[in-house]
């Protein structure tokens, strides 16, 4: 990976860092809702993400935020979400801090 690419990856996740889930208040990206994130050489972006719930009220929300936050930093020219929901979700998946700041550790 170029280091421009690593500067901007690290980036992409600082802002989904910003983004949090409303009930729990943890944001999405230690929630374990990321599922991956590619950077190809254009800058282009592609994140593959789910949700806790299929039934999610605020996807539209979360979808819009990730999109508008992550085309505003500098050299991303595109990006696109892949919403997936195999595997499904579940507390296994967020982070030590997540499951801490919850009180599942």
């Amino acid at each position: 990976m170029l280091s421009n690419n690593y500067n901007l990856y690290e980036q992409i996740i600082s802002v989904l860092k910003t983004i949090y889930d409303p009930e729990l208040y943890i944001n999405i990206y230690e929630l374990g809702l990321i599922y991956d994130i590619k950077l190809n050489n254009n800058n282009n972006v592609i994140i593959t993400m789910t949700l806790t719930s299929p039934n999610c009220p605020i996807a539209d929300k979360f979808l819009t935020d990730i999109k508008n936050k992550i085309n505003n930093i500098n050299d991303i020219n595109n990006v696109k979400i892949n919403l997936i929901f195999e595997p499904p979700w579940n507390k296994d998946m967020m982070s030590e801090e997540a499951k801490l700041e919850l009180g599942f550790l």
